[in-house]
């Protein structure tokens, strides 16, 4: 037996199915990938070969987060002051960042990758979804085989959406020519990448997701496609969905996002949209009977400052809900943790102007954990429960930044927020992030790589 024993911890968040509870001063023991046990005196007689004990004494342990939507490569082009969404429009916005990104190399995106991934450990981000959509023709075609090659050194659990944009700018994208795929290239790199990466068994450590950017970019075709290969191969889908796209969708087909991608089949149970912060209640009503899920990314929301995500709603409709930190572009970090309490804060400022109510603080913590894994199709992480994947964080709360708190974990990390990185990340049963340092990694090393790749693209 290889595990390890997590002794005298101060709480750990437990869920085996039947609802989330609080158990105190128990230990958690790993069996290599999988929790075998969460209880009081665990081994006390003798432990087993290979099993390294941990004192947990003072820890909050809670399940790992799963983030739904993000954008790695953005990571190179961040903290940029002149790209002020308070003074563009989205199209404005959208022209002036996408021609910097077709400058990126294959480096770049798997330098970002690493970047992005590794802030998301150290958050407490154990399941990583990107949506890759960035395909330069400079670049080539295996900048997702980087990212997965990049998943691999940190040790993260990942899903890598294959995304695509196939319109010209010529016929109302926003797309620059130089980022631009056929069809029939971006079904056949997909179908390559499910074929050489896909793993559907339990603990897996690397799924493919088909993602067309979003339907203004792409023709009506790309998304007929990505229906019938994500069917055939039984894979999951997403999409940029209600992030002020509707009108243009409306203007060219007669009909909102919400119901074009329904006539197209692109909806149900194995699919999952960005944002959706501009979607009526029919249209939500709608995405909850066919099982659509949604990816809630709070911080972008701030940026456009449009209107308030309507969250308190998605969840009265039965919603699938998940969190996303998004990209760089419109969120210049990839914390989750810190998403989960800038979402509920966000849903906070309009609870008086809301049909219904704010969720608990708990509902955003599970967002961003079993909510995530639904969107994904995963039933082996989320939670912490004996069988379930050993994907989890740790807090060690005996700090003065937790005085007055610690009576209450589920609701915490949402009402209180998290504002340093968690003292013991694990993923897959292995330890990933301990004592401020990548287990095995330099994390000196890994930043030089990433700023001297980055110094070698023109901006």
């Amino acid at each position: 037996m290889t595990g390890y024993l997590l002794k005298n911890c101060a709480a750990v968040i437990v869920d085996e199915g039947k609802g989330t509870s609080v158990r105190r001063n128990v230990d958690l023991l790993t069996n290599g990938p999988a929790i075998q046990a969460i209880g009081e005196n665990l081994l006390l007689n003798a432990l087993p070969e290979g099993m390294i004990v941990q004192d947990a004494s003072g820890w909050f342990v809670y399940p790992g987060l799963v983030n739904t939507h993000h954008h790695f490569f953005q990571c190179f082009v961040r903290n940029r002051a002149d790209l002020d969404w308070t003074k563009l429009s989205v199209i404005e916005w959208l022209d002036r960042i996408y021609p910097i990104f077709s400058r990126l190399t294959e480096d770049c995106f798997y330098h970002s990758s690493v970047t992005a991934m590794a802030e998301m450990i150290k958050h407490g981000c154990t399941t990583a979804f990107d949506h890759q959509y960035c395909f330069p023709r400079h670049a080539g075609k295996r900048l997702i085989d980087r990212q997965f090659e990049a998943a691999d050194l940190l040790g993260m659990r990942f899903h890598a959406g294959r995304g695509g944009n196939t319109l010209p700018k010529s016929e109302g994208s926003t797309i620059p020519d130089a980022m631009l795929e056929t069809t029939d290239e971006f079904i056949a790199d997909c179908a390559r990448l499910i074929d050489g990466y896909h793993d559907a068994g339990p603990f897996s450590m690397r799924q493919v997701v088909v993602a067309p950017c979003q339907p203004v970019n792409c023709y009506r075709e790309t998304f007929v496609e990505s229906v019938a290969l994500a069917r055939d191969r039984g894979v999951q889908m997403h999409t940029h969905v209600g992030e002020g796209e509707s009108p243009v969708v409306e203007a060219r087909r007669g009909m909102r996002t919400v119901d074009y991608c329904t006539e197209l089949g692109f909806a149900g149970p194995d699919a999952f949209y960005a944002h959706c912060w501009e979607l009526t209640h029919d249209e939500l009503r709608k995405m909850a009977a066919s099982g659509t899920g949604v990816s809630h990314c709070p911080e972008p929301v701030y940026l456009v400052g449009a209107e308030v995500t309507d969250i308190p709603a998605m969840q009265a409709f039965g919603l699938r809900i998940g969190l996303g930190c998004d990209g760089a572009a419109s969120n210049d970090n990839s914390n989750l943790m810190h998403c989960i309490h800038s979402a509920y804060m966000l849903q906070c400022l309009t609870a008086s102007t809301r049909q219904h109510a704010v969720p608990a603080p708990l509902d955003f913590l599970r967002y961003a954990t079993s909510g995530g894994a639904s969107l994904l199709g995963r039933t082996d992480i989320g939670r912490l429960a004996p069988g379930m994947a050993a994907d989890l964080f740790a807090i060690d709360t005996r700090r003065m930044d937790y005085v007055g708190t610690r009576h209450d974990p589920l609701s915490l990390i949402a009402k209180v927020g998290i504002g340093m990185p968690t003292d013991l990340t694990m993923i897959n049963g292995r330890i990933v992030w301990q004592g401020g340092e990548f287990t095995g990694l330099d994390e000196a090393a890994l930043f030089a790589a990433a700023e001297a790749t980055l110094a070698t693209v023109e901006f």
